[in-house]
């Protein structure tokens, strides 16, 4: 049975779209057409932007306090709540996520994130007094940023999708989501629980369509802010757009995370995290840490122990519980995978995987470990986003340190060792915007986010309120 949606949600309505044109949603493990949505226009991307704007003139939401908006978000929630087992199951039809990682990441973590937010809202400080030293007082306000464009990618859609949305409406500001054209199915899901949540019209709209309504949404005249998470090659094009409209951006791009085992590092702790921390989503997860560092004296155990636990990985279809690598989101993805894998042969030592799938349908790879990596090949150094780990030598502590930053990505990265201050220290020396000892994983309490060329703006955190607001001082002078 498909799943075929006619309508797409706007101004609290489902609406026609005024595109005739259609989109198929694929089963990334079976290749089967799962469903199809309406594939949208800039007209179409016109109307949602009018009626974001509209919200924010709208009492019924723009006359809300902070615990007024956490209200909403709390039967927002709720409503997500109620539809987690379908949120999951949608998402890994569609990208191949494993449906026990969905279970978490793309269902109870997103509802978490939004009572989070829910709570944060209640304690929001809109407006403050500050006595000036010349003597007067200055009125300082924090004031929603307005709408705001969030583009969506397709390898955690639900999640990301949430980064963005819970902090703006925890400030005030109404959200027009533009998801990745691969999977939106998920995306109606939370139309739903927005429409039973009954957020006022217009606070939330989605529309779906290619890349093209994707630049119009960025570039349009009635966005204020625009939160974008995908490749480092799209970011810098949107951070032009933006940058030539003077528009605040937020920019979650790609990574080429390092993971530094040290010499007392607990390799069974590490075995059992690299599904976590290394191929997580079949490796679809910016921070993995896909360059794994290895000190010279235990490089050959360290080498055995990943490439035998990576060669035992359950591969197999994404609803399959005992799947631990499901596939690859597309067939172009897949093939970009298998490119790397086969150029790595040239490059480096394979320990594990390396051939095609013998499967007939669906669009895998095997997972695949080599070892003998020099840091400057292509492996190690681009974005390959696929079940693929490169082990790298290194002789003492600077090196691992100067290895690991020697990347133009910095978005995660962990530190393995028995030693947890010592491990907090070179993670201190580390240039990346996150680092997990000993594991890895966001944390809804801290900022997430990268440096150099894996974005700029936090999200996570109390902090990425603020990137949904913008200052106006009063000053008090008679």
């Amino acid at each position: 049975m498909t799943i075929d949606h006619q309508h797409i949600f706007v101004g609290g309505q489902w609406i026609a779209p005024s595109s005739t044109q259609r989109s198929n949603i694929l089963n990334a493990s079976t290749e089967e057409v799962i469903g199809s949505v309406p594939k949208c226009n800039n007209e179409d991307m016109d109307r949602a932007v009018a009626a974001a704007r509209e919200a924010m003139r709208n009492p019924a939401w723009a006359g809300l306090d902070g615990k007024g908006r956490a209200k909403h978000l709390r039967r927002f929630a709720d409503a997500v709540e109620r539809r987690g087992e379908q949120l999951a199951r949608s998402v890994s039809l569609q990208n191949g996520m494993p449906i026990n990682v969905a279970d978490q990441l793309e269902s109870a973590f997103v509802v978490g994130l939004l009572r989070y937010y829910a709570r944060l809202a209640e304690n929001l400080v809109e407006e403050e007094s500050r006595p000036s030293p010349t003597g007067s007082t200055t009125l300082v306000r924090r004031d929603p940023v307005g709408v705001v464009g969030a583009i969506i990618p397709w390898n955690f859609p639900v999640a990301l999708s949430i980064f963005k949305i819970a902090p703006a409406l925890a400030a005030g500001c109404a959200v027009v989501v533009k998801p990745s054209s691969g999977t939106v199915l998920d995306s109606y899901v939370l139309a739903e629980a927005a429409a039973e949540a009954e957020l006022p019209p217009g606070v939330l709209n989605w529309v779906p369509g290619d890349r093209g309504i994707g630049s119009h949404l960025v570039s349009h005249p009635g966005v204020d802010k625009v939160a974008f998470t995908g490749s480092t090659s799209a970011g810098r094009i949107i951070a032009e757009q933006c940058a030539r409209l003077l528009r605040p951006v937020t920019l979650e791009l790609g990574g080429k995370s390092a993971a530094i085992v040290l010499e007392d590092a607990n390799l069974d702790a590490l075995i059992r995290s690299l599904p976590m921390s290394s191929v997580l989503n079949n490796g679809q997860a910016c921070f993995s840490c896909t360059r794994i560092l290895a000190p010279a004296g235990r490089y050959d155990e360290v080498v055995d122990a990943i490439a035998g636990a990576v060669s035992a990985y359950s591969v197999g279809d994404a609803l399959d519980r005992a799947t631990v690598v499901g596939p690859m989101a597309s067939a172009a993805h897949r093939d970009s995978v298998q490119r790397y894998i086969e150029l790595g042969t040239g490059e480096a030592r394979l320990v594990a995987g390396g051939g095609r799938s013998s499967r007939d349908r669906g669009w895998f790879v095997q997972p695949t470990v080599f070892a003998d990596v020099d840091n400057g090949s292509r492996i190690a150094r681009e974005e390959i986003f696929g079940p693929v780990l490169s082990i790298i030598r290194y002789e003492g502590e600077d090196e691992a340190v100067r290895i690991a930053n020697d990347s133009e990505y910095g978005l995660g990265g962990t530190v393995w060792s028995t030693d947890r201050d010592h491990a907090v220290t070179i993670a201190r020396r580390m240039e990346t915007g996150t680092v997990g000892i000993n594991g890895y994983m966001p944390d809804l309490n801290a900022p997430f986010g990268g440096v150099k060329s894996s974005g700029m703006g936090r999200e996570l955190g109390p902090e990425s309120i603020g990137a949904y607001q913008r200052y106006k001082s009063v000053y008090l002078l008679g």
